[in-house]
Formats: C-alpha cells, structure tokens, sequence
C-alpha cells in the first residue's frame, strides 16, 4: 500500500477531511467519506456500506484506492475491483459481477 493511501484511510477512520496530490477525503455531515481522485469522486464509507465509482476514468491508479478501500472496509478475502481483458469487474463475497459505478458493498 502507498503512502498516500495509508493517509487516505487513516483520514477516513478518523472522519476528517484530508487531500495530498490527487487524493482527497471530505466528510459531510452524515459521517460519510466521500473520495475523490484527481477531481472525480471514487467511493463514499458510511458505517454501513462502502459505494464504489469510477468516476469516468477506470484508470490503475482508481483500482488501486478502490481496493484499498474495500481491503480496510469490507473483506479483503472475499471482495474486490479487478480487470480482465480490459474490462471491470467487482468480486463481492467471491460472486463476481461487471463493474458498475455506484456499486455497494455492505
């Protein structure tokens, strides 16, 4: 994991707002974390769910803090974004289904 992305969960554990390069963390008044790569929002953690998108950009970079994400906040085992021949797919408890923004892991 990078450093940015260790700072990216720690900011949401803590419920703060945070930004460093093309990352940043902004916590409403829900309580939710809502996060934003190069502008584009990526995923929002609740208490109870975690909604991943890939906002417009199905880039390495956003794989790589969706998974991060899903790693600290739901299974790591059993969940996760992954690409095969260029295209993305969710797993969520070991079912996989195509990729689709607004996704949520409970």
């Amino acid at each position: 994991m990078r450093q940015i992305e260790r700072d990216m969960i720690s900011a949401i554990k803590l419920g703060k707002c945070w930004h460093k390069a093309n990352t940043e963390v902004y916590t409403n008044d829900n309580n939710a974390s809502l996060v934003y790569l190069h502008g584009n929002h990526i995923a929002t953690v609740t208490d109870n769910n975690v909604r991943v998108f890939d906002g417009g950009w199905r880039t390495n970079t956003t794989k790589s803090r969706l998974n991060v994400i899903i790693n600290e906040f739901c299974d790591a085992l059993t969940d996760g974004v992954f690409q095969k021949d260029y295209q993305w797919f969710i797993k969520d408890n070991n079912e996989v289904v195509e990729f689709e923004s607004g996704y949520v892991f409970k």
